[in-house]
């Protein structure tokens, strides 16, 4: 809604971080179709969007052709724009936006959201008379709800690590795993009332190794950032066949966990040779010693369940090293 009698909407593909590639192309009088590829926590991101609006503009570009400045005659002041985005590419943003929000309604997609917020919420029921304790709670369980992110299209298309595009096979595709401050307390609660989901972030952990190599440590938007210390995805995947979650494939997720845990990088070599990491060998040595050793007694309580049982030895001995 417009306070003045200047109704204009700037568009700036150059905000934030740095724009490495950006186009914004005029389909129509009240469509916008953008690219967006940046850098900066994640060094590849790619972002498309389809936008619309609920009345005609008129525009101006600059001269990089990444701003736009787009120009309305609203009589009540109020303007109404709706956006589909995409990792993929501008039509699997046109796809998005065309299946998940059809109409103008506005308030209907208030309750729409409101609906959904209901389901999820409900997952757990509190009773109290304190109001605000309640409102606390439910504040929190939103917010561990928020992360992670449906990372594919309608049509199933998603961006993998090598940033080559696939096309997720009977499961749904996710992003933004920050798994060193996930593993203690929300995944866990994930394999309880999100086991639906916690079998496809599994399946998304599968798909990472297959298309990077290893599982994911900070994936962010199809890049590996390699932020925080640990290989936690082990945590949860175990965590989870623990709690009987099933219907992926166990051999390819120990295989997947075990690769993770020699990667050669962030002082895994020495941390195996040596039984521990000692500052000279490595920084936050000791924090990443204790982490590395969880996760690898998490790897052995799969090898355990997976009847591996030198692997299981092998795995038992390394998760000592936090003595």
């Amino acid at each position: 809604t417009f306070t003045q009698n200047e109704f204009s909407v700037v568009i700036d593909l150059e905000h934030r971080d740095y724009l490495k590639d950006g186009a914004l192309t005029i389909i129509d009088n009240q469509t916008l179709s953008v690219k967006r590829v940046s850098s900066a926590w994640a060094k590849q991101q790619h972002c498309y969007a389809r936008i619309l609006f609920s009345s005609p503009f008129k525009y101006r570009y600059n001269s990089t052709k990444t701003k736009i400045i787009l120009e309305f005659n609203v009589e009540n002041k109020e303007l109404l724009i709706k956006s589909g985005i995409s990792f993929v590419d501008e039509d699997g943003a046109k796809k998005n936006l065309e299946a998940e929000l059809a109409h103008w309604d506005f308030q209907l997609c208030r309750v729409e959201a409101m609906s959904a917020w209901n389901e999820a919420l409900g997952k757990i029921e509190v009773k109290n008379g304190d109001l605000e304790k309640l409102k606390t709670f439910y504040t929190a369980l939103y917010h561990v709800m928020i992360h992670p992110n449906v990372a594919m299209d309608v049509d199933g298309n998603y961006r993998g690590l090598d940033q080559k595009i696939y096309i997720a096979e009977g499961f749904t595709y996710y992003t933004i795993f920050s798994l060193w401050d996930t593993f203690r307390a929300t995944h866990p609660l994930f394999t309880i009332i999100e086991r639906e989901r916690t079998l496809d972030f599994i399946k998304t952990f599968l798909a990472m190794y297959n298309e990077g190599g290893r599982l994911p440590v900070w994936e962010l938007c199809a890049n590996e950032t390699d932020c925080m210390i640990g290989y936690h995805s082990v945590s949860v995947i175990a965590d989870a066949m623990a709690k009987g979650i099933t219907g992926f494939d166990q051999e390819l997720a120990y295989e997947a966990m075990t690769a993770s845990a020699n990667w050669d990088h962030l002082g895994l070599p020495e941390y195996i040779n040596n039984g521990f990491l000692s500052i000279d060998d490595e920084h936050e040595s000791v924090s990443k010693t204790l982490e590395y050793a969880y996760d690898d007694w998490c790897i052995a309580q799969t090898a355990l369940r997976l009847d591996k049982m030198e692997e299981y030895k092998k795995y038992m001995l390394r998760s000592n090293a936090w003595r």
